[in-house]
């Protein structure tokens, strides 16, 4: 990448993504300022101001540049995969088979604790890589499969090296309560109390953790198990997110409004009453039809209700190797609108805009002054084309903090 600290970026359609009544905020035949990383000036060509007539500039042939996209829910750092257990169910192989064989959630775990931070990183790459080529700037990692304070520490401490080998944004978070280990099996307070909460409050120490998450579920944890985890959060001073509603109603998502979460997630399970608890607390609904897909669910989550009571709408990839083996944020969106009935402008906020709030950040997610320099040029001419194709990556460059 080749660093240009100030330049214009010219015969460009913007869509620009800014908060308003206008779809997609665009701005045919527009121009941006960039200057350090940062957007300095944005509007039509022919209002470009005469201060930066003198400025470089970089012709984009008239294409489409919106946000760099923001994949803000993934588990891509992780050991092994799954794909044997994948194929024993579509041969008709029950649960327990398959958990007899190592599969499930204790394959992953044992793949994750076995491997080297080294292991996980170089397994993690590729993953990461297929974000980046469509477009990707930012991505959220948590951990979740140590399970165990060291591998957990790990994870996150992998996940950070990956931002420092790609040129893309990495925000960690802390998902220790993710399941319950089989050494402690039948024994989730135990676990949650000298384990969980313990390794949270390491890996701050360390500066590993932008946030903290849960999995609020049957087959997981409940909310007052949750919640002894949410204190320390906010102890802490760490934002909080869940994964909430995803296979049954638990009351994850109200517990996670009232310590204003970030974001809930899944949400298929959500009531009107949790939207509106959703739009108090200001949290996001990231929906993640992956998983959706996947696991071949028809409780789609309450699109309409998010729409009634305002509540933000993201999309994310979900990336894990057990229920959303998916490294296309691509192809997330066209998910959202197929399976979900979202619109393409719905699509394209929810892994920009407001997927950037999703993961608390104010200075991503939209082509506006003040903003970072992250940017995706696409070789279409409507951004419904985004959304609509499948399978399909019309990326004609990316722009990461201000590099070409």
């Amino acid at each position: 990448m080749t660093r240009s600290p100030q330049y214009v970026l010219i015969n460009v359609n913007l869509a620009t993504m800014v908060a308003g009544a206008d779809p997609y905020r665009l701005v045919p035949t527009g121009a941006v300022v960039i200057d350090n990383g940062r957007i300095q000036w944005v509007g039509a060509a022919s209002d470009l101001p005469a201060e930066y007539a003198t400025w470089p500039t970089h012709d984009l042939g008239g294409r489409l540049v919106t946000p760099g996209l923001i994949d803000c829910h993934t588990h891509v750092v992780y050991g092994g995969d799954r794909a044997m257990e994948f194929e024993m169910r579509l041969n008709g192989a029950s649960y327990e088979e398959v958990a007899r064989a190592g599969g499930g959630i204790v394959s992953t775990v044992a793949a994750t604790r076995s491997a080297t931070l080294d292991e996980l990183v170089a397994a993690a790459l590729p993953r990461l890589d297929a974000l980046i080529a469509e477009g990707v700037t930012v991505v959220e990692i948590k951990s979740g499969y140590g399970l165990d304070h060291d591998t957990e520490l790990n994870m996150l401490r992998a996940a950070q090296r990956l931002g420092e080998l790609r040129p893309v944004t990495i925000r960690t978070t802390f998902l220790g309560a993710h399941a319950t280990p089989a050494e402690f099996k039948g024994r989730d307070d135990a676990y949650i109390e000298t384990v969980c909460i313990p390794t949270l409050r390491a890996a701050h120490a360390e500066g590993l953790v932008d946030a903290v998450d849960g999995f609020c579920e049957g087959i997981a944890f409940q909310p007052e198990q949750i919640e002894r985890v949410f204190k320390v959060a906010h102890e802490l001073g760490l934002p909080v997110k869940l994964h909430a509603e995803q296979l049954s109603h638990q009351g994850g998502t109200k517990l996670a409004a009232r310590y204003s979460a970030l974001s809930v997630d899944h949400v298929e399970y959500a009531t009107e009453d949790d939207a509106r608890a959703m739009a108090d607390a200001g949290s996001v609904a990231v929906v993640l039809p992956g998983a959706y897909y996947t696991l071949r669910e028809t409780q789609a989550p309450p699109i309409e209700h998010f729409r009634k009571h305002g509540v933000a709408m993201a999309l994310a990839t979900d990336c894990n190797p057990g229920s959303s083996p998916m490294t296309s944020l691509l192809l997330a969106m066209n998910m959202g609108c197929t399976l979900f009935r979202m619109t393409p402008e719905e699509a394209l906020s929810g892994v920009t805009r407001n997927a950037a709030q999703a993961l608390g950040l104010a200075d991503a997610g939209q082509i506006a002054p003040g903003m970072r320099a992250d940017l995706a040029v696409w070789d279409v001419k409507s951004p419904a084309e985004l959304a609509y194709r499948i399978g399909f990556n019309p990326l004609h460059s990316r722009i990461y903090q201000g590099d070409l």
